[in-house]
C-alpha cells in the first residue's frame, strides 16, 4: 500500500507539473490558420494536383472562398498565381555496371499571391523539395508506386509551405 500511496503522490506532483511547464514555455496546439482575405481566386484547378490541395486546405478553414471561375474575379480580394509546377527524376546514382541505382526526385513551384489592384503579398516565390529513392528493376513496379506517393508527399509539404505563408501575411 505504501508503494501505492507514493504512485499517486508523484503522479498528482508531476503531471500538473508537466502541463504547467508546456504552457510556461509557450507550447501550443497546431490549430487552423486565420487568413486576412476571405476570397482567394487560384484560377482553373483542374490540371494541377497541388492546387487542388493548396484550395482544399485554404477553403477547409472555414474562412477563406475560392473563387476559380475567370468571369467572378472581382470578387476576390486576392489573387493567386501558380507560375510554374514542375516535377523532374534525376539519376543520382549508378552500379558499376552502370544501372541505374538511385534517383533524386525534385517538385519546384513558383507562385505569387498579390491583391486585385496588383499590390504584391508574396513576390514571385520558388519553393523546392527534394527526395532520393532506390531503384531495383526487379521491383519497378513498387518503385512506381513509391515515386508517385514521394511526389505526393512533396506537394503536400510543398503546399503546407505556402498556406503557412499566407497566413503569416499581415492584414491587406
Amino acid at each position: 500500500m505504501d508503494v501505492f500511496m507514493r504512485r499517486m503522490f508523484l503522479r498528482g506532483v508531476c503531471v500538473p507539473f508537466a502541463a504547467l511547464s508546456l504552457v510556461a514555455c509557450g507550447f501550443q496546439l497546431r490549430s487552423t490558420q486565420k487568413f486576412p482575405f476571405k476570397t482567394m481566386y487560384t484560377g482553373p484547378i483542374f490540371g494541377s494536383p497541388l492546387l487542388i490541395d493548396l484550395s482544399r486546405q485554404v477553403a477547409g478553414t472555414g474562412g477563406v472562398e475560392i473563387i476559380t471561375d475567370q468571369r467572378q474575379i472581382e470578387r476576390a480580394e486576392v489573387i493567386f498565381e501558380l507560375l510554374q509546377e514542375q516535377r523532374e527524376k534525376v539519376v543520382a546514382g549508378r552500379t558499376s555496371s552502370g544501372s541505374v541505382r538511385e534517383f533524386l526526385l525534385r517538385t519546384s513551384l513558383r507562385f505569387r499571391l498579390r491583391t486585385r489592384e496588383g499590390k504584391e503579398l508574396i513576390p514571385d516565390t520558388l519553393l523546392l523539395a527534394t527526395n532520393d529513392i532506390s531503384y531495383n528493376e526487379t521491383l519497378a513496379l513498387s518503385k512506381d508506386q513509391e515515386e508517385q506517393m514521394l511526389y505526393r508527399n512533396m506537394g503536400i509539404d510543398l503546399v503546407g509551405q505556402i498556406v503557412r505563408r499566407m497566413a503569416a501575411l499581415p492584414s491587406l
